[in-house]
Parts: structure tokens; C-alpha cells; sequence
């Protein structure tokens, strides 16, 4: 089918599988983002039945090293705000893709409709259009 559309569509639908991929990533990239703001968020709430005076470790790579509370508490906090920001970006940049993806796809839609044949019914018909 692309084979027979005209460079102008065909350069259109490359954009809107560029658009879809890009959409796929953000979604993906913003899924675990929420998945590690909802940890974050468990652990900072665990948190707080912990006693101040308890040993406590916190993860650096492959090693845990000894902290103390108010360290942690503060760590957690952090990371909670930033991943808070981050999701709130990926929610912004999700939509933005998507905004751009529909506004393609409606241009393909009237390209391919206009260049179908006769012209009636076209974007520029009467009332009853999309």
C-alpha cells in the first residue's frame, strides 16, 4: 500500500510511525518513573514507623552502606520530588506527542481523501465533515 501513496503521504506516515515510536518510548520511560515514585513513596512512609536510633543501610550500586535516619529521610524526600517533577514532564511530553500524532494523522487523512478521486466530499465539502 505505501508504494502506492504520493511522497508527500508517504512522508507523512513515516512521521506518524516516528510519533508512535516516540510515543511508546515516553509511555515506557514515564511508567517506570511512576513505578519508582510509588516506592519511593512506600519507603518514606515505612519510614516514619522506624525508630531515629535504628541501624539503617541504603543501596549504593551493589553495596549497602550504613546511614542514619535523618539522611535517609532526606534522600527519600529528594528522590521523591524529583521523580515527581519527572513524571509530571513525561505526562506533559506524552501529551505533546500525542497532540502532534493526531494532527498527522487528521493531514494524511485529508491528503489521501483529497488525492482519492473527485474531490466531492473533501475536506472542504459541505457541513458533516469529520
Amino acid at each position: 500500500m505505501q508504494g502506492n501513496l504520493p511522497p508527500e503521504a508517504q512522508e507523512k506516515l513515516e512521521e506518524l510511525q516516528d510519533l508512535q515510536e516516540t510515543a511508546q518510548q515516553v509511555a515506557a520511560q514515564k511508567q517506570q518513573a511512576e513505578t519508582q515514585l510509588t516506592e519511593s513513596q512506600n519507603a518514606l512512609e515505612e519510614l516514619d514507623d522506624v525508630e531515629g536510633e535504628t541501624t539503617m543501610y541504603r543501596e549504593v550500586g551493589e553495596l549497602l552502606v550504613e546511614t542514619d535516619y535523618e539522611e535517609a529521610q532526606a534522600d527519600l524526600e529528594e528522590k521523591v520530588d524529583s521523580l515527581e517533577v519527572r513524571v509530571d514532564t513525561l505526562t506533559k511530553q506524552e501529551e505533546r506527542v500525542q497532540d502532534q500524532f493526531e494532527s498527522l494523522q487528521q493531514e494524511l487523512q485529508q491528503m489521501l481523501s483529497g488525492a482519492g478521486g473527485g474531490g466531492a466530499g473533501g475536506p472542504m465539502g459541505g457541513p458533516g465533515g469529520a
